[in-house]
């Protein structure tokens, strides 16, 4: 019996996340928590004809407590989007109390339960994660994702785009680093299929997926930000994570990772200029993250030169959520 958790379920993302787990048959109960709206969400989704028992609830009555017991799975989309002009950093203070509070109830109800963080900017809010989970002791970093598979998603869509391909999902393309703008960094040189491109062609490219949401919030015009193909891309990992929690082997995802606590992990921070966190293709299994897989020797060039751009933000985007836990230290 697999129990999966959506925390802010009634969103722009939470509510079609939602529906994918409902139609998954890896999923047996689904509970669904938000501040407003759940209990209606819940009882919409209950009326489809598949296994999975779906249940509302709200902060009252112990909600939060109710909605994680038991979990093994808690994905967390709950926050606010970006609206015009604004920037995954613009987000910080919001979403940076939410998830701080939803992962107080991971570690007091739901201590062993995989958890798969959404909320943005995850170059900060997994962290945060991590931060709060080692305070109450119960910190696996096999067990704890950040999601940047809508990176991967896109490099797939924009790349078969580029190269006249109908069918993107024949393409495999790594994207490493974190999940907002030049700390995306997707490795064209590894595309599988391999990809010729001119330099203009791959410029556009990378710039296009490293900036795809802005996209989705000028076409919305400011009325929401990417969140069907969010919700897809979300649901395609949390899928991955239930395969391999049902033992099928070879499951591969790239994920937003603390590499201390995950084999390999070590050899990718010597290269990462020391970051703790970085997204790197993992393979999953029955206990989570078995190994983080090193590709970043094999990058080119051009793509050591994104990296560097990379590794600078993503050291302050992870400072900044470690020190929303733990305490800015004094300046002396």
């Amino acid at each position: 019996m697999v129990k999966a958790v959506v925390a802010g379920a009634s969103g722009g993302i939470g509510q079609p996340l939602s529906l994918l787990l409902k139609l998954s048959p890896y999923v047996d109960e689904l509970a669904l928590y938000d501040v407003v709206g759940s209990p209606g969400v819940a009882a919409d989704l209950s009326h489809i004809s598949t296994k999975a028992k779906v249940t509302g609830y709200l902060p009252a009555d112990d909600g939060l407590k109710a909605a994680f017991a038991g979990a093994d799975v808690i994905v967390i989309p709950a926050g606010i989007p970006r609206k015009p002009g604004m920037t995954r950093d613009d987000l910080f203070n919001i979403n940076a109390g939410i998830i701080r509070d939803l992962i107080t109830g991971v570690a007091l109800y739901a201590p062993s339960a995989f958890v798969l963080v959404i909320s943005n900017p995850v170059n900060s809010t997994v962290p945060i994660a991590a931060e709060v989970l080692k305070k109450h002791g119960v910190f696996d970093p096999k067990k704890l994702f950040g999601v940047t598979t809508l990176d991967i998603v896109r490099s797939e869509t924009f790349t078969a785009s580029v190269v006249g391909k109908p069918d993107p999902s024949v393409f495999k393309i790594p994207v490493v680093g974190g999940h907002s703008g030049d700390t995306i960094v997707p490795l064209l040189s590894l595309s599988e299929p391999k990809v010729e491109l001119s330099a203009t062609d791959r410029d556009e490219l990378i710039h296009r997926i490293q900036f795809g949401g802005d996209e989705v919030v000028q076409a919305k015009e400011g009325k929401g930000s990417a969140t069907l193909s969010m919700a897809h891309a979300g649901f395609r990992f949390v899928e991955s994570i239930l395969k391999a929690v049902a033992g099928e082997p070879g499951i591969v995802e790239n994920t937003f990772v603390y590499l201390p606590g995950v084999p390999g992990g070590d050899a990718v921070k010597s290269i990462a200029a020391g970051l703790d966190y970085f997204s790197v293709p993992v393979e999953l299994g029955p206990s989570g993250a078995v190994k983080a897989i090193n590709i970043l020797p094999q990058v080119s060039e051009y793509e050591i030169g994104l990296l560097e751009v990379a590794y600078t933000g993503l050291a302050a985007n992870i400072k900044k959520g470690v020190d929303f836990v733990v305490g800015a230290p004094e300046a002396k």
